[in-house]
């Protein structure tokens, strides 16, 4: 360390030397410099004890000093190893390159922003050759997908943190499918970034860039071709034009306003009413505790507040990166009701078949047609498949999942007509092989609008539906804990419920009839045990089924020090009392809250509302 002073630990030490060696950004250098100079262990040790794990969904940290966290070096290493393993894979790297967009993030106190992040990975490219679609102002996250597959790229970058707190950012990947990258690439990846710590001679020079003939604008193009691509869905033009349903639509501070306005007016609508504090790109987020409509009516205050004085009935809501959408409808008894992400998926594919039906007359179409859930949601579009006669399947939890199977399907000559997730992310368009807000939000406005001239409402719709193809009511959950070791030791109990390798054949009055161990690969619906998804040691999940119809899964989060569970009940059409229903489900999970999270014994703190 610098002038004989050491913490003691070789490697920390060796760390924050590199780090002295290779930063250029005044900002993190002098922050670092304090650090070693006064030897401050502690913080030595956040900001180099480790180095952000390069995962399938990128990286995400906040942003500060040191290879824990978003920073101008860490950005420069990254994207060498993501280039490196680009140029290894793929041959025509020089010909077609890559996108690179970017969210309205910014962390004065470090000099990071997503602007300045992303434009440091165009130099990085740039600097070996490779041409760069650099998008020259804010974009949604679906227009990097998008982007990667319409200009036919070798990858996309998406520099964002999404819904994360504000001090966050993120780094997101994209493959040349147009779907997020899942392993090996990740591991690839990671590897290929530890081979490429020191900068490469021109990687600090993002100044170069704009006087490059490698760079590259998409902005106007791929805007122009997304709100022409998103209007094939728009099948109620007339219907959108002549309603009075009036609608509110907040983007949180994040970047969706614009492109929402653009998407309403493609499908014929007046533009959205917009929550004008909430409207503008924000790196502060000063109205909402948290950035993310997931939350429900904490971060809708606003929303709420507009639309009872417009007489709007219709609210829709972005988070920061507007691949996410929440909706709530105001109810005849004056109540505002936020749909689940779950309520919206059954909605949303509902239409989405509904429409396609009234497209396709011939029978015989509907072996070619799918519909994909993440394992967490709902399974209700399993029922409608069933009933209706086309596939649904299942994958993994999260969106790279369900991209690259699509395009799997897609590849095959399928028609993927939709895809969900719980966390509100939904797929309506399969030209982005990703979640999507934008158009999202506009196939929602026109479904609002059709069923407004039946007098329905999106409400109304959702119970139609569950007495048609029978009630799924969901119920989701967590506790936080910060004990790595308590959590495996939660896992490992369920699976020696009642001795070696024997799981829990009940939880409190309910049966458990079926058992899948996704970390270890157990199935006991399989005739051979085996899973069929794909498992990971990595992580834990397991999913119970029970006799009356219940499913819950158990899982910990990738990315938070949570363990959560998702639990639904799912009765066949017929059985109609929803407040019994409601109150089973109630019971099932105090029942896996008692007897499997144990939280007293595990020392769990609760979720608080």
């Amino acid at each position: 360390m610098e002038k004989g002073k050491s913490t003691g630990d070789a490697a920390l030490d060796q760390a924050a030397q590199d780090w002295l060696k290779w930063d250029k950004n005044p900002k993190t250098l002098e922050a670092v410099k304090a650090m070693v100079a006064d030897t401050n262990t502690g913080e030595l040790q956040a900001a180099f004890g480790s180095r952000m794990e390069f995962g399938t969904a990128g990286l995400r940290a906040a942003m500060g000093p040191g290879t824990s966290r978003m920073n101008d070096l860490t950005i420069i290493q990254t994207t060498q190893g993501f280039c490196r393993y680009l140029l290894k894979n793929l041959c025509d790297l020089k010909k077609r390159g890559v996108v690179i967009g970017y969210d309205a993030r910014a962390h004065p106190s470090s000099g990071g922003s997503s602007k300045r992040f992303a434009r440091l990975a165009a130099a990085t490219f740039i600097s070996q050759g490779i041409p760069v679609f650099l998008f020259s102002n804010i974009t949604p996250t679906p227009y990097v997908p998008y982007a990667v597959s319409h200009l036919n790229l070798c990858a996309g970058i998406m520099v964002t943190a999404s819904h994360n707190p504000k001090q966050d950012d993120g780094y997101k990947v994209y493959w040349e499918n147009g779907a997020q990258i899942i392993s090996p690439h990740d591991k690839g990846i990671a590897l290929a970034i530890e081979e490429n710590l020191e900068p490469w001679p021109h990687a600090w020079d993002d100044d170069l860039i704009d006087s490059s003939t490698l760079l590259h604008d998409p902005y106007a193009s791929i805007d122009k071709d997304y709100m022409a691509d998103i209007q094939r869905y728009c099948l109620h033009r007339e219907i959108n034009k002549e309603s009075k349903l009036k609608f509110v639509h907040t983007s949180v501070h994040g970047v969706g306003h614009v492109f929402v306005q653009s998407a309403f007016r493609a499908f014929g609508f007046d533009g959205p009413l917009a929550v004008a504090e909430q409207k503008d790109p924000d790196p502060e987020f000063p109205t909402v505790k948290y950035p993310n409509p997931e939350e429900g009516k904490g971060v809708l205050t606003l929303s709420f507040a507009l639309a009872d004085k417009e007489g709007a009935r219709v609210i829709l809501a972005n988070d920061p990166d507007a691949d996410r959408l929440a909706v709530a409808e105001k109810q005849e008894s004056g109540e505002w009701k936020v749909f689940s992400g779950n309520e919206l998926g059954a909605i949303l594919g509902w239409w989405l078949f509904t429409c396609w039906k009234q497209q396709h007359q011939d029978p015989a179409a509907l072996k070619d047609v799918y519909m994909l859930s993440s394992t967490v949601s709902s399974k209700i579009l399993r029922a409608i498949a069933l009933k209706e006669g086309f596939h649904f399947e299942e994958t993994l939890t999260g969106f790279k999942w369900m991209g690259n199977r699509a395009k799997q399907l897609i590849d095959q000559g399928k028609t993927v007509l939709f895809a969900f997730e719980e966390a509100i992310g939904y797929m309506c368009c399969p030209f982005v092989l990703d979640k999507d807000g934008v158009s999202a939000a506009a196939i929602t406005a026109e479904l609002a609008c059709y069923l407004a001239t039946k007098n329905m409402t999106l409400n109304q719709q959702l119970r139609a539906i569950y007495n048609d193809y029978g009630y799924h009511i969901t119920k989701a959950s967590y506790f936080i804990c910060y004990n790595p070791v308590t959590i495996k030791s939660l896992f490992d109990d369920l699976r020696n419920y009642e001795g070696k390798n024997s799981y829990p054949k009940s939880c409190g009055r309910f049966e458990v009839s079926g058992v899948r161990d996704l970390t270890t690969g157990y199935d006991s619906s399989q005739p051979d045990k085996m899973a069929i998804l794909p498992t990971s040691k990595s992580s834990q999940m397991i999913t119970f089924t029970f006799s009356n119809g219940g499913v819950a899964t158990m899982r910990t989060s990738g990315t938070e020090p949570k363990i959560k569970y998702y639990a639904e009940l799912c009765v066949p059409p017929g059985n109609s009392d929803f407040e019994q229903l409601k109150k089973e489900l109630e019971d099932l999970a105090e029942a896996i809250e008692e007897h499997f999270f144990q939280p007293k014994k595990n020392n769990l703190q609760a979720k608080t509302e």
